[in-house]
């Protein structure tokens, strides 16, 4: 993501030293891959020790306050670009107390030698819990939603719509001071989180924290439109869902952001698969259970896409009716609208 030299520097130090919530997100993406594959010998030998220095660097990046009794971070740019160097940005807090509990869970299951190696102490285990046990993370009880840093709700809150179309994206006609001063968000900050960690979060939480973010937000990032989407069809906004898919499926097309000039983006062009999969099909991988809600958007005829899963290839089809067939690999549980459905591979006609 950042270099110190080379042709694509990224060298502010708002995000080059303050997003730290990258080092996270590696941590995720060895849990994804494991959750996804099935296949735990990166994580037990390799991929034990890239856990254990990520869950040492957030203990040590993160304080005690003894005025409130709890570890904090302070000095961070979470993911939305459009504020930096602020306090306790709820992501960043809830992804590094969340990649020292996977950690701790892994560390038992991992090579012994591996681990050995790493002389992780109890001491160090019993630090990591109790930054677990005692994390801040900021709430706002009468609103009911996951505040995004500290001071968020002081801002001039206002939707995204009453920007002048004329004014937009925000980054070529605004005054750095201008945008970080704003409510406008860049891409999903609390809501990456009800993404990434969906399992965790109830169907009211979800739905609270996106009915009030998502107004705010600009999605003058690549990244934002099929996190939304996502969320969007999970919650039952089959419109919104779409509007999104379309923002990200045509971003250079249509030149959304006005930046195509710079090169197109490939995090787009992902993101429109993504919100087919586990936006309209409602893909999901947690607790050892592939499982799938899908819909059917108004005035598509159809869709359909094929997918590996766990030494399986799955074909999926959505139209007037939905079917998942199981082309290679063994019999295969998934939840299907909240029935199971048990999948056999299908035999080629003689």
């Amino acid at each position: 993501m950042v270099t110190f030299n080379g042709l694509e520097s990224h060298n502010e130090w708002e995000i080059t030293f303050e997003e730290i919530h990258r080092n996270a997100a590696i941590a995720f993406a060895i849990a994804q891959y494991t959750r996804y594959t099935g296949d735990e010998s990166y994580v037990n030998q390799k991929g034990i020790a890239v856990l254990v220095g990520i869950s040492r660097f957030w203990a040590d990046r993160v304080h005690f306050s003894k005025r409130h009794g709890q570890y904090m971070i302070h000095g961070v740019t979470g993911p939305n670009e459009y504020e930096n160097n602020v306090n306790n940005n709820w992501y960043t807090n809830r992804m590094a107390t969340w990649t020292l509990a996977y950690t701790l869970a892994r560390l038992p299951r991992a090579d012994p030698a591996a681990v050995l190696r790493l002389q992780v102490t109890a001491a160090e285990q019993a630090q990591w819990h109790a930054i677990i046990d005692q994390m801040y993370y900021p709430e706002d009880e009468a609103l009911g939603i996951f505040v995004q840093h500290d001071t968020f709700l002081d801002k001039d809150l206002r939707p995204a719509n009453t920007i002048p179309a004329a004014e937009r994206p925000i980054n070529q006609h605004w005054s750095w001071d201008r945008i970080l001063r704003s409510p406008f968000i860049k891409q999903a900050d609390v809501l990456q989180g009800l993404y990434f960690l969906n399992d965790q979060f109830t169907f009211a939480q979800k739905q609270r924290n996106f009915d009030f973010y998502e107004p705010l937000t600009v999605h003058e990032s690549s990244l934002s439109p099929a996190v939304h989407a996502i969320l969007a069809a999970e919650l039952g906004r089959p419109a919104k869902a779409i509007e999104l898919y379309q923002r990200t499926a045509r971003l250079d097309l249509d030149n959304y952001n006005a930046d195509t000039d710079d090169g197109l983006h490939i995090t787009a062009m992902t993101g429109a698969w993504l919100t087919i999969v586990q936006g309209f099909a409602g893909m999901r991988y947690d607790h050892d259970q592939l499982r799938f809600d899908p819909f059917l958007p108004p005035g598509w005829q159809g869709y359909r896409f094929q997918l590996n899963y766990r030494g399986r290839l799955l074909a999926v089809v959505v139209g007037a009716s939905v079917r998942i067939s199981l082309l290679a690999g063994a019999p295969l549980d998934v939840l299907v609208s909240g029935v199971i459905q048990h999948l056999v591979k299908e035999e080629a006609d003689a």
